[in-house]
């Protein structure tokens, strides 16, 4: 059994702040405001939430290799 790894740090792409923040276990984070520039952080195309596509520890579902809540629709 892998230990799940609860935060994780995202990096705003647009001004690159970084921001810690812990990692809902049972829902997914689709959107995230930088808290420096404001920009709206969204899932890239493929990925579940914000922390698989900008955070530097993906989601716990991810972590433990099963489906995310988003994985259907952001396939789309």
């Amino acid at each position: 059994m892998t230990t799940l790894i609860l935060e994780s740090t995202l990096t705003c792409p647009r001004c690159g702040h970084c921001q810690r923040l812990t990692m809902p276990t049972n829902a997914c984070l689709f959107f995230h405001a930088c808290s420096h520039c404001e920009t709206l952080l969204k899932p890239l195309l493929g990925d579940c939430c914000v922390f698989c596509s900008y955070g530097d520890v993906p989601c716990p579902p991810i972590q433990q290799q099963q489906p995310c809540c988003a994985s259907e629709t952001t396939k789309r």
